[in-house]
């Protein structure tokens, strides 16, 4: 389903943060997403859920938003690493190791696209198992359809209830 022009990509971005005044930096990275890779055109509402992977006292505020970007996808992912240096995060979650952070982006889909490198999945592969994933995207577009699960994210939160 495309929304605009041929240029144009739909990136659907999960944003998170347990770190500081957490909805504050997600609407900071929101103003530098809006700066730097496009229109947001739809926000979900602010989720708090429980650290997932590790322990930490400090809950997270989790949202979706969908953003109308002419910019490339390599340069999507660039840019939301930038911005997450620039909003306070100084280490990456590796090898299955996850840390209180001030914000977090992931790249959820792209369009339909399917990208299997070392330094980028998308769709990103865990999602369909993510609650505080699947909630907040199956708000704003519960039809979207998860190129490689061939289910819509409406489905896949479904699933994961059941």
């Amino acid at each position: 389903m495309k929304c605009c022009d041929e240029m144009s990509h739909r990136v659907f971005l999960g944003l998170g943060s347990n770190l500081g005044d957490k909805e504050k930096n997600i609407n900071d990275a929101y103003a530098k997403i809006e700066e730097r890779i496009g229109k947001i055109v739809s926000k979900s509402a602010f989720y708090v859920t429980s650290p997932e992977g590790f322990a930490s006292e400090n809950s997270f505020v989790n949202v979706v938003c969908e953003v109308v970007s002419k910019v490339s996808v390599n340069d999507v992912f660039v840019i939301t690493q930038t911005i997450e240096k620039q909003l306070g995060r100084t280490e990456k979650s590796e090898n299955g190791k996850y840390a209180d952070r001030p914000i977090d982006i992931d790249i959820l889909m792209i369009d339909d696209l399917i990208i299997d490198r070392p330094e980028l999945t998308v769709p990103h592969p865990r999602m369909h198992l993510r609650e505080f994933v699947l909630l907040p995207f199956s708000e704003i577009a519960p039809d979207m359809l998860h190129p490689v699960l061939k289910q819509t994210v409406g489905e896949l939160l479904e699933r994961l209830h059941k």
